[in-house]
């Protein structure tokens, strides 16, 4: 069965409420979590996480939000943080690492840091059983897509398209993934404008999806009380894994 991951930001609109979320998620077949850290400058997501990501800091939001929050969660469903650099490299990226392990976060989704530039950090994430998410764009050659999915693990994230989060570009990735399996047998995950509408389509030839804006614009819908933005949330995720596996 293909996998649907959901994507949500840390501690927004509050604490309390993404744990009540990722109950919810995890009850609508939610099969792996991408626990967003709130950045100003959130550079290859679009206005709706942008948007998200500011609030939750207006709100207050702290790393330490993010540790109480994956200390709950992450016995539950396996949970990645997705972050920028400058948060991990700010605190510590080893002050991270030893967290993860300690809360059992499967691995980093850190969108802004390059397959070279990442590469000087793997012993480190190795040492503490952690994982840098490698990601696949469908403008890389097939000789760059050797080398970022050699020793890639957990999952290879494949970019639909190039350019930011929630938007309705469509690209053919067939060749993409053709040349990804041909490297790795790492799980393939595809991101970037997958909704209800999309998913089916997306979900072709790869092993599960990763859905993010379709998501956070529910939680940024002022019309709708806390219990009404779950139950939308919960309604959209369940379409969307039908929608992969049918």
């Amino acid at each position: 069965m293909k996998q649907l991951v959901a994507y949500i930001t840390a501690g927004f609109p509050d604490k309390n409420f993404s744990l009540d979320l990722v109950d919810t998620l995890l009850e609508s077949g939610v099969d792996k979590l991408e626990l967003g850290i709130p950045f100003s400058d959130p550079v290859a997501d679009g206005p709706v996480i942008e948007v998200a990501n500011l609030k939750a800091l207006q709100n207050g939001f702290k790393i330490d939000t993010l540790f109480e929050i994956s200390q709950i969660i992450a016995p539950k469903i396996e949970t990645y943080w997705m972050g920028y650099f400058n948060p991990f490299y700010h605190r510590g990226l080893e002050t991270f690492a030893k967290k993860a392990q300690e809360f059992g976060i499967k691995g980093f989704i850190i969108p802004d840091l390059p397959h070279e530039e990442s590469l000087p950090f793997v012993p480190l994430m190795n040492q503490y059983d952690s994982a840098l998410i490698s990601f696949v764009a469908p403008t890389d050659s097939k000789e760059r897509i050797a080398t970022v999915v050699k020793h890639a693990k957990e999952f290879i994230y494949l970019v639909a398209y190039a350019g930011i989060t929630g938007s309705g570009v469509s690209e053919d990735l067939s060749k993409t993934i053709e040349y990804i399996k041909t490297y790795s047998q790492t799980p393939l995950f595809v991101g970037f404008g997958v909704n209800e509408k999309t998913a089916q389509e997306k979900a072709q030839g790869v092993d599960g999806v990763i859905v993010g804006s379709v998501f956070v614009e529910v939680l940024l819908d002022e019309r709708l009380t806390p219990t009404q933005k779950i139950e939308k949330i919960s309604q959209k995720a369940k379409i969307i894994k039908e929608k992969i596996n049918s």
